[in-house]
């Protein structure tokens, strides 16, 4: 997965926040755009970590993949 590129999601998008050491799901509603932090993760092969806002938070490689269309910064090269 690219590291610092950006995505928006089509769909939907379950995701896991840590809050305090305990682990929450949350959706990330459709038109909203995660950024790349790492991935995969250490522990998991298939998860990656993105920033959504200031939310850090672990999602399926697999779902950006599939409902992540890459946004261009304005000046960036493709």
């Amino acid at each position: 997965m690219p590291l610092g590129k950006s995505f928006r999601l089509s769909t939907a998008t379950l995701c896991i926040e840590t809050v305090e050491g305990h682990k929450h799901v949350l959706e990330v509603p459709p038109g909203e755009v995660v950024k790349v932090l790492s991935g995969p993760c250490s522990d998991d092969q298939r998860m990656i970590e993105v920033l959504w806002g200031s939310k850090p938070l672990i999602l399926f490689a697999e779902d950006l993949h599939s409902r992540g269309e890459e946004v261009y910064e304005r000046g960036a090269l493709a």
